[in-house]
């Protein structure tokens, strides 16, 4: 995946960019894995299995999350747009200025 790779020199970056990527990276790959394991869910026949499943892509869920109050935590940016938009009602899409 050419996420996992830095687009400019590691020495270059702060040790705050660096690990804001690793965060970013991570949640990319916890959202690609919950999204195949729930392909896989859909696709099963076995009940049991798809049980399996379905609990593996919770727990990719799971990691996803921690990957995103992660982020809040350690990023104005993502605190800022996460609460524009996380747990609002009405359209998610508002007029913006």
């Amino acid at each position: 995946m050419s996420s996992e790779d830095l687009h400019a020199p590691r020495e270059r970056l702060t040790p705050t960019t660096i690990a804001r990527h690793q965060a970013i990276v991570s949640l990319m790959e916890e959202l690609e894995a919950a999204d195949w394991y729930r392909q896989r869910a859909d696709d099963c026949d076995d009940a049991e299995l798809k049980e399996v499943l379905l609990h593996n892509m919770r727990e990719e869920v799971e990691h996803a999350a921690m990957a995103i109050e992660w982020l809040r935590r350690n990023d104005e940016d993502f605190a800022e747009q996460l609460a524009e938009y996380v747990g609002r009602e009405g359209p998610i899409v508002r007029h913006e200025d």
